[in-house]
C-alpha cells in the first residue's frame, strides 16, 4: 500500500505497489523500491536511491541520493523500547523519542544490515552484509561484522 500522503518523486519506480507499506514520507526522483518495503512517517529517501526486498526503513531515517540499501536491512530509531509505561498502559507515539539516523550521498549498505538508531554513515561508505553498525560510519571506509569495524578506505575513498 501508498499511502496518499507519500510525496514521490518523478520516475520513482515501484513495480510491486500491492507488496509494499509506505505512509507519510518522502521518496526522491528515480528512486527504486523493491517488494516487501516498509517506509514510515517522516523518512526520507534521496534520488537514485536502490531500497531492495524486505526492508525496514523506520520513522527518523535520512537517507540521502545515490544510496543502496540492499535486501533485508533493518533500521531501528528507539535506543531503549518498551511496549508499556511503568504503569503498564501500552505506549503510544507520545511516549518516547525519535532518534534519528543519517545515511549520506553514496553510501551502500549490504543486504542484512541492521543499523542502530542515533547513528551517522558517511558519504561513499560500504557497511557490509550481515554487519550490525553500533558506531558512526566513518566516510568512504568499509565496514563488516558484528559488531561492525572499520575494514579498509572504500576503493574509491
Amino acid at each position: 500500500m501508498i499511502a496518499d500522503n507519500v510525496i514521490l518523486g518523478s520516475n520513482t519506480s515501484i513495480p510491486s505497489p500491492e507488496l509494499v507499506n509506505i505512509y507519510g514520507c518522502r521518496i526522491g526522483d528515480g528512486t527504486k523500491i523493491g517488494p516487501f518495503v516498509e517506509i514510515q512517517k517522516n523518512a526520507e529517501i534521496g534520488s537514485n536511491c536502490k531500497i531492495s526486498s524486505h526492508t525496514f526503513v523506520c520513522e527518523g531515517v535520512h537517507i540521502a541520493d545515490r544510496v543502496f540499501i540492499g535486501h533485508g536491512v533493518i533500521f531501528t530509531n528507539d535506543s531503549f523500547p518498551r511496549s508499556t509505561n511503568t504503569d503498564g498502559t501500552l505506549q503510544g507515539d507520545d511516549d518516547w523519542d525519535v532518534v534519528d539516523t543519517y545515511v549520506h550521498e553514496g553510501a551502500s549498505i549490504g543486504s542484512g544490515a541492521t543499523i542502530l538508531p542515533g547513528l551517522t554513515i558517511g558519504a561513499g561508505a560500504t557497511v557490509g552484509a550481515g554487519a550490525v553498525v553500533v558506531k558512526d560510519v566513518p566516510p568512504r571506509t568499509i565496514v563488516a561484522g558484528n559488531p561492525a569495524v572499520v575494514l579498509r578506505e572504500t576503493p574509491d575513498g
